[in-house]
């Protein structure tokens, strides 16, 4: 085993992916001995290596009180990280393909994607596998290659794919392949493979379960019926499927949390309301986020560095409904901490208090599902499916605004609904790195001062800078390019 996972090290330590072709030198069937095979404790550390990567949506990057999602946040405009190195090239959409986290999202995604493909490779190889156990675990990691593979195409557009495990030199000169084609050839493919499993709806430590597998789906198919793809009723039919799945779960092994706070609660990491999360604790992997949202400098914490490097912008926070339970004290977002007002609003989603005040050891999970974002899901995806609202969906948008103190909406038309669902998301799904993909797909944009949605291309943000045809891609890494000659830039970087 120790063979094994040299190997997959060695993949893995000093990567970039174009770049390094140490890795190349022995082929991963040649170097797991008989012993190994028939060990399932081995086979497990191997279906275990794909979730190395899987922080890499919210993982410490990008200079001082940087983290990856501040990316994703900084983005939409609703974001500001005055502390953080950089947060004004994102915010007034000067960055180029050498900016902070392009290439961390980039790098860590295809990391993933290798160990993925070497545990899809590999697996089968393993005689203390039954067949049941063989198929959970493949399901495991052609689950998390599609995750990896849907964060790259939403981010990047058309990317190389890599089924295998590298072994030449032209694995990796590997030329672009449309978004469209990798959502047919591997990611749609991969999770219906993985929704044939075994694998529990629910399970107790973040791995991949039958509720996440459903929840990637419902979101792919919804994310592949809008923009760029525009897979059109299809998919919206799928979309609503899969998300009705988990809805109709509700009350039993899902359900929502009565108060926002009890989302806060380290007790309550996956349970209950969470589908998937990033796992956080307080020995191997601390929380970043905690100190990130932190204001800057402020004092109140034990914390040696409080960022404040990411901070909601005022528009955003005005434009809340005043009766909305979210906007209030201590809900989504701070004010005053300990009898001190810290000089503006916060976010609150990862402000562990123990860690805060104690021992700066943040141990809350980041949550990729919930079942409020799959309520939701669910909602958008059937209206357009069957052109219309139907009982249930108005149920999920209504038990969703009732948690927030809101009156419930009664009938309305499939675009009026349309908008109600996004409003909700957007309140709801704040800073949990939703927002800027859903600006993507559906090429809409929340304007904080009207309260309509404007077309993505054309919008001016708060920070006077406006979205073109070219912020609906990020730039490939230019590191990536300079190594690669088989890769082509996106148009306008």
């Amino acid at each position: 085993m120790k063979r094994s996972i040299k190997y997959i090290a060695a993949i893995f330590a000093s990567f970039s992916l174009w770049a390094c072709n140490g890795f190349l030198q022995e082929d991963p069937a040649t170097l797991t001995t008989q012993a190994e095979l028939s060990s399932p404790e081995a086979a497990r550390a191997l279906a275990t290596s794909i979730y190395a990567n899987v922080n890499v949506v919210a993982t410490g990057s990008g200079g001082w009180g940087g983290n990856t999602l501040s990316l994703l946040e900084f983005m939409t405009g609703k974001a500001d990280g005055v502390a953080q190195t950089e947060a004004f090239r994102f915010n007034q959409l000067t960055y180029d393909s050498q900016s902070f986290y392009i290439d961390t999202y980039w790098l860590q995604l295809y990391q993933g994607i290798l160990r993925c493909n070497v545990a899809i490779e590999q697996l089968p190889r393993y005689t203390a596998l039954s067949q049941q156990q063989l198929n959970d675990y493949l399901a495991e990691a052609r689950t998390m290659r599609a995750f990896y593979y849907f964060y790259l195409v939403r981010m990047y557009g058309d990317v190389p794919k890599l089924t295998e495990p590298v072994r030449t030199l032209a694995d990796v000169n590997t030329p672009r392949s449309p978004a469209k084609e990798v959502y047919d050839e591997i990611i749609i493919p991969d999770l219906l493979f993985a929704e044939s499993s075994s694998l529990a709806w629910r399970r107790p430590n973040g791995e991949v379960s039958k509720g996440f597998i459903k929840a990637l789906l419902a979101d792919v198919y919804l994310t592949y019926a809008g923009h760029p793809i525009s897979g059109g009723q299809t998919a919206y039919v799928e979309s609503a499927r899969r998300s009705k799945e988990i809805v109709d779960l509700k009350g039993s092994t899902f359900d929502l949390f009565p108060e926002y706070t009890d989302m806060i609660l380290p007790a309550n990491k996956n349970s209950r309301e969470f589908i998937f999360q990033v796992q956080f604790d307080k020995i191997n992997r601390n929380n970043p986020l905690t100190p990130v949202a932190l204001p800057t400098f402020a004092g109140i914490s034990v914390y040696s560095n409080e960022f404040g490097g990411l901070v909601p912008r005022f528009e955003f926070l005005d434009s809340f409904d005043p009766n909305d339970k979210r906007i209030k004290e201590k809900q989504f977002f701070i004010s005053e901490f300990n009898g001190r007002q810290l000089g503006g609003r916060f976010i609150y989603k990862w402000f562990d208090h123990v860690a805060v005040t104690q021992d700066a050891r943040s141990e809350l999970n980041f949550t990729i599902y919930r079942l409020a974002d799959v309520m939701l899901m669910y909602a958008e995806a059937s209206n357009r499916a069957e052109g219309a609202p139907n009982a249930l969906a108005v149920q999920c948008v209504n038990e969703i605004r009732e948690r927030a103190e809101l009156a419930p909406i009664s009938a309305m038309g499939v675009n009026a609904f349309e908008e109600e669902v996004w409003n909700q998301r957007y309140f709801e799904l704040c800073f949990e790195g939703k927002l800027w993909f859903d600006m993507l797909r559906t090429r809409k944009v929340r304007n904080d001062i009207t309260k309509a949605y404007d077309d993505f291309v054309g919008h001016r943000n708060v920070f006077n800078a406006t979205f073109a045809e070219r912020q609906l891609r990020f730039p490939i890494p230019l590191r990536e390019i300079d190594v690669n000659a088989a890769l082509t830039q996106n148009p306008g970087f």
